[in-house]
């Protein structure tokens, strides 16, 4: 009934289709465009540092935080080996740590604040340390939202200043958002066997009630945010690069 797939983007299992599915693709990219928007505050945006920042996340949600999640009870179903997960994760923080050790010198070395919260950020998370503690909401929204937008305006110039601020809180809600409509969909396509029913309209017409149904609208809004948010960031880029502030 959930066309066996946990995911829109997930791919038959199997070989290199198990790497796609645990990039998360669409959703990495999502959260990546917080960087960009984040940067984009500025006066006049910095590319090279852009483009570490955005490294420096690729690396520690695109592939240390998804290979952290898999490993807690196979949520996309990859047969990846642990061994290979583990090491991936390990490999990835290590890397984005390096990214963020290049900004320190480059920038400003309150950069290590922003490296020590983001490494904290995707082990308790993903690995639901302190019985989950962080695994929340709340947490997902101010850690995949609000902080990539921060640390994305804070490696430009390595100061923080209203607009970041005000961007971050709005990624924040962006994020909450993706996550009251990703729920019901992975909780239909991953733990659903059957759902029966029928909607009753006021004319007295029938229409069975099925989890493709269910799932059809919250599932194609995140589609379009998933496309939305990374054209939306790259404008933003654009604009920012095209006609600098004074």
């Amino acid at each position: 009934m959930s066309e066996g797939r946990p995911a829109f983007y997930a791919l038959a299992p199997g070989g290199w289709r198990d790497w796609w599915t645990l990039l998360h693709p669409p959703y990495t990219i999502w959260h990546l465009s917080y960087v960009a928007l984040g940067a984009s505050t500025v006066a006049e945006v910095d590319l090279y540092r852009l483009g570490m920042s955005l490294l420096g996340f690729f690396l520690g949600v695109g592939l240390a935080a998804h290979a952290l999640d898999e490993l807690r009870g196979r949520p996309l179903g990859t047969g990846i080996p642990d061994r290979v997960l583990q090491g991936l994760a390990i490999v990835a923080l290590g890397g984005a740590a390096a990214v963020g050790v290049i900004g320190i010198v480059q920038v400003s070395a309150w950069l290590a604040l922003f490296i020590v919260v983001g490494a904290f950020l995707v082990v308790a998370y993903n690995l639901e340390l302190l019985g989950g503690a962080f695994h929340s909401d709340l947490w997902f929204a101010l850690a995949w939202g609000g902080f990539p937008a921060l640390t994305g305006a804070f490696a430009q110039g390595g100061r923080l200043e209203l607009p970041a601020v005000l961007v971050a809180a709005a990624c924040v809600a962006i994020s909450a958002a993706q996550r009251t409509l990703s729920t019901p969909v992975r909780r239909l396509r991953r733990r659903v066997a059957e759902v029966e029913g029928t909607i009753t309209f006021r004319d007295g017409t029938t229409e069975p009630i099925e989890a493709e149904v269910i799932r059809s609208a919250p599932e194609t809004a995140l589609q379009l945010l998933s496309i939305a948010m990374p054209v939306l960031a790259v404008a933003s880029v654009i604009a920012r690069i095209s006609s600098p502030v004074p």
